[in-house]
């Protein structure tokens, strides 16, 4: 059955990222809510936070009430190409990053070294005294 709307794929609606221009996708159909942003109850942060992807359970998560509902098709513009290839987001650490992560990991070592110490040393004071009044 042929569709009388537009039809977006995930990668252009996730291009609408900006306070100026926003796109979420929700339920298979896309929202321009830029226009919105501003009076969102919840902030236009938490908007902003779910363009990119299906924003759907996040939407049904907040628990919108019926009149949100009947709001939000005020700002459809079209429905969500379930025919384009979903390229899922990878994210790839490369070995420099690794590096850093482990050099980080080392400095803060060495950084707060007298934690850990501190706790080992109470705790074997603690066991000597324990044993001594047995």
């Amino acid at each position: 059955m042929p569709t009388l709307t537009k039809l977006y794929t995930m990668e252009e609606a996730s291009q609408h990222n900006t306070k100026d221009d926003c796109w979420v996708v929700i339920d298979g159909k896309v929202y321009d809510v830029t226009p919105y942003l501003d009076e969102h109850p919840g902030g236009d942060d938490v908007v902003l936070a779910a363009t990119g992807n299906d924003a759907t359970d996040d939407f049904e998560d907040a628990g919108h009430s019926k009149s949100a509902k009947e709001l939000m098709q005020n700002f459809c513009i079209g429905e969500l190409d379930t025919s384009a290839p979903i390229i899922p987001e990878l994210e790839i650490a490369s070995k420099k990053e690794t590096a850093n992560y482990f050099r980080n990991l080392m400095d803060l070592t060495k950084q707060y070294w007298a934690v850990p110490v501190a706790i080992v040393g109470i705790s074997v004071v603690a066991g000597f005294i324990y044993l001594r009044k047995k």
